[in-house]
């Protein structure tokens, strides 16, 4: 007898330009349609990645605004669909529909995803930590699983926050590394930049330190006097960083290049991409810099870099909040990038721990586990939850 599909309802804010909702879009793209019946649930159906949805995936837009209002027509959307699994992301939103989930039919699973370093992130952009660590405590509780992108953001949340450990498994963000090869061969206006050439990408906002990644090109600059460094990404910090260039004398050779939905071009003709992030939780940008063979300085700072760069080729830590040595790292990667553009065996051994395949299929068994799992025990049957 052929067994039911189970519904699988995937719950975020918007398809803005972040890597948590790229993380998810890729999940949709690449999970067994034989054995799932996929939905998403948008709190507000906007963002560069609606095109990049799959054309068979039923989309409900919850049509509000903010987050702390979408409570009631979230019950209501899972009430109509009867979901068997419904999976959040990113922490306010995780945290309403953990709330919400006495009001869910009996039976509904729940599975969270934390994608950033608590710990840092509650300390450097929230005002009263001590609140917040109370709530992901009492609220993340409620999940049958909360689901962490690396080991670091596993001990970080049953260390700093007492989620209980049997609660917690680690999977790794997907990349789909043979399509980000086959968009960076798309032209862009970074071709026509000499070198050498570093570029960042992300969101233009205090977490990805690129404050201080501009203070690290000053020092760059001062021994290497062509260097030039493009940013790919928007963001309310915007002004405020055009400002630093001033400051800092680098009217020359900074390019703000804005929000790209294809930064691959980008990255694949710079010689070293920079993630100088004062936290992260598992960064798709770094992984699929790896991808298109392009050398990789990231800073050593609370969440996943490490996992990724560890055992790396082609990748340089320097320490967090720390300019001087991040400018370093960068040259140190610039001269290797002049000798060897990639060192295929290596970091292909890398990305098969990330390739969205094996991450797809790990949420297939997650989902499933969780769906045959005894409730009152919250243990997922066959699936170890220790970090890996």
């Amino acid at each position: 007898m052929k067994s039911e599909r189970k519904r699988v309802l995937f719950v975020l804010p918007s398809l803005a330009g972040g890597g948590a909702e790229r993380a998810v879009v890729l999940l949709l793209r690449h999970m067994n349609r034989a054995r799932f019946d996929l939905h998403l649930a948008l709190v507000e159906a906007t963002g560069p990645y609606l095109s990049e949805l799959p054309n068979d995936l039923a989309v409900h837009d919850l049509k509000t605004r903010r987050v702390r209002y979408s409570g009631l027509g979230l019950v209501r959307l899972i009430w109509k669909l009867r979901p068997h699994v419904v999976i959040s992301s990113l922490p306010e939103l995780n945290m309403a529909t953990a709330l919400g989930k006495a009001f869910m039919p009996r039976g509904t699973r729940l599975l969270l995803v934390e994608q950033i370093a608590v710990g840092a992130h509650l300390t450097d952009s929230r005002k009263h930590p001590g609140i917040w660590r109370w709530l992901y405590r009492h609220l993340y509780a409620r999940a049958d699983q909360v689901i962490c992108v690396a080991d670091y953001v596993l001990a970080d949340l049953e260390e700093r926050c007492g989620i209980p450990r049997q609660k917690l498994l680690r999977i790794y963000n997907p990349v789909d590394v043979e399509r980000v090869r086959r968009l960076a061969e798309d032209p862009c206006h970074a071709s026509s930049v000499s070198h050498p050439h570093f570029v960042a990408v992300g969101r233009l906002v205090a977490q990805k330190g690129i404050d201080i990644l501009l203070r690290a090109m000053a020092g760059v600059r001062a021994r290497i006097p062509s260097a030039e460094l493009t940013l790919v990404g928007e963001g309310p910090l915007k002004s405020e960083l055009e400002e630093q260039v001033q400051q800092l004398g680098l009217s020359r050779g900074i390019h703000f290049a804005g929000f790209q939905s294809n930064p691959y071009p980008y990255i694949k003709r710079a010689d070293v991409f920079v993630l100088s992030s004062r936290y992260e939780g598992l960064p798709l940008a770094l992984l699929e810099a790896l991808a298109v063979g392009t050398p990789v300085v990231a800073t050593d700072c609370p969440g996943g870099v490490r996992e990724v760069l560890a055992d790396c080729p082609m990748g340089w830590l320097a320490p967090p909040l720390d300019p001087a040595q991040l400018a370093e790292a960068m040259i140190s990667a610039w001269h290797f990038s002049l000798k060897v553009r990639a060192q295929a065996e290596g970091v292909e051994k890398v990305l098969g721990r990330f390739r969205v395949e094996q991450i797809a299929r790990e949420y297939e068994s997650v989902i499933s586990s969780t769906c045959s799992a005894t409730r009152s025990t919250g243990q997922v049957d066959g699936l170890s939850l220790r970090a890996r």
